[in-house]
């Protein structure tokens, strides 16, 4: 039994956005302490390259966790190879009334709707600027979106300013275009607003790679709710506008396999468990359609190392996690970097 499995039936008492940000504060005191490194020993490096970054294991913390960047050294003590944080917008925003949080247990699922709550991306730029592990070098995704107050036809301005923001301190940036909880957000997936949108963040990197004189990856995040045509499209698209990598997937708004449970008609974007074999079959489609022209990260119903195999054999590069933390606790973590160690 490991230490979380004590802890998690406390956590759970809790309301889901109470209990996370106490876990995440509980963490920081234990880094703060130094106990973390003694709790979550280093794991062995097993590098992966791409995009011109090294990943020093394959398992990352997917986006929504640490939306503004408040806990990354405590995160990066528990042996990620690689953090994603946000979703940012360029201004501080509430999100979505509470409560927007929910735990589906018999699942092992989560349906949120927070809305991109964050404080804004200047303020979460100076965070990951003051934090150990961007200071030492460490892989640091930084996820955009837009504020729900622009209208969604312009939306490219929001990327293109938060893009502006993290540009100089992120090592890849995520264009997240699939969150379902920002109104109209998806509709950016579909053809004409896709290309429009890429081709305005693919002359900002140009612009912005001049000036600091480094171009860096851009990757794309979608939903798992598309059709076979509309992966295609985008794949085609990716290519076309020379997107690094794809993300795959966000949560779900499907609900048929918790329609039944408490909670399971809650709107909001499900995670976990339910939403594991559309998310691979996703990552397939892309694996098939792309070949080797383009790495995919992989997330979406991780709870084991299984899992994880799971993912990397439908075509995945490397993975992430967030819901599976939630169930399984940080020894998850160890679990799948040993899973995948090549």
């Amino acid at each position: 039994m490991n230490s979380y499995s004590l802890l998690r039936p406390l956590l759970f008492c809790l309301d889901p956005e109470q209990a996370h940000n106490l876990a995440l504060s509980s963490l920081d005191k234990a880094e703060q302490l130094g106990l973390l490194s003694s709790l979550f020993p280093k794991s062995k490096s097993d590098p992966s390259h791409f995009a011109g970054i090294e990943f020093p294991n394959p398992v990352g913390l997917a986006a929504g966790l640490d939306k503004d960047g408040k806990h990354i050294d405590a995160l990066a003590a528990l042996g990620f190879g690689f953090l994603e944080i946000g979703t940012v917008t360029p201004l501080p925003q509430p999100g979505n009334p509470k409560p927007r949080m929910f735990r589906l247990p018999q699942a092992q699922a989560i349906i949120n709707r927070m809305g991109f709550n964050n404080d804004g991306v200047t303020a979460c730029v100076e965070r990951v600027r003051q934090s150990r592990y961007w200071q030492e070098g460490g892989v640091l995704g930084l996820n955009i979106g837009k504020n729900a107050s622009t209208p969604i036809e312009n939306a490219a301005s929001d990327y293109v300013k938060a893009m502006d923001a993290v540009y100089e301190i992120a090592s890849y940036i995520t264009v997240n275009i699939s969150s379902p909880n920002t109104q109209n957000l998806r509709a950016l997936q579909g053809e004409e607003m896709l290309r429009a949108l890429l081709g305005s963040i693919d002359i900002a990197r140009d612009r912005l790679c001049d000036r600091f004189g480094v171009r860096k990856p851009l990757f794309l995040k979608i939903a798992p709710d598309l059709e076979q045509a509309d992966i295609h499209l985008i794949a085609d698209l990716l290519l076309e506008f020379g997107i690094d990598a794809i993300i795959a997937t966000n949560t779900t708004v499907a609900r048929e396999s918790v329609r039944h449970l408490k909670y399971g008609k809650e709107t909001g974007g499900l995670s976990g468990t339910p939403v594991k074999n559309t998310s691979n079959q996703v990552i397939h489609a892309l694996r098939s359609k792309l070949g080797d022209a383009l790495p995919i990260i992989g997330v979406g119903g991780i709870l084991s190392g299984a899992d994880a195999k799971e993912k990397i054999a439908a075509g995945a590069s490397l993975i992430q996690l967030y819901s599976g933390l939630i169930y399984k606790g940080p020894e998850l973590i160890e679990e799948c970097v040993t899973a995948l160690r090549h």
